[in-house]
């Protein structure tokens, strides 16, 4: 019936959301850095330094909060590569281009090898 699905949706619905509220608070609970199990930070934790061993925790406040990054300036090499070099043609330069041999050439066939040919391959 559909009043059973629609009280057994309800019911899945609630119990998906407490489940996904608490495993968040946990998380939450958990990733709350200098906050264990709801205690107020130590006096020497607010100043940056730790009380039983006396050195300081960050170096400065906020520090790993904000990630900048830079690129360094290439533009001088964009330049070099964008622009033309002179080609020197002294010489060869050992370049030469694909030339490969043709495996099959049809004009050294006769014609009617070609017509006998295309004959056998339109019979199968």
């Amino acid at each position: 019936m559909w009043t059973t699905s629609l009280v057994r949706g309800c019911l899945g619905f609630i119990l998906w959301f407490a489940l996904a509220f608490l495993l968040r608070f946990i998380l939450g609970v958990l990733a709350t850095p200098g906050n264990n199990a709801g205690k107020p930070p130590a006096s020497g934790a607010v100043q940056g330094i730790q009380e039983d061993e006396g050195q300081p925790l960050n170096d400065e406040p906020g520090r790993g909060n904000l990630l900048d990054i830079t690129t360094p300036d290439q533009d001088n090499e964009l330049n070099d590569l964008l622009t033309p070099k002179p080609s020197h043609s002294d010489g060869d330069n050992g370049f030469a281009p694909l030339n490969p041999p043709k495996l099959v050439s049809t004009k050294e066939q006769d014609p009617e090898e070609l017509a006998k040919a295309l004959r056998h391959l339109t019979q199968k």
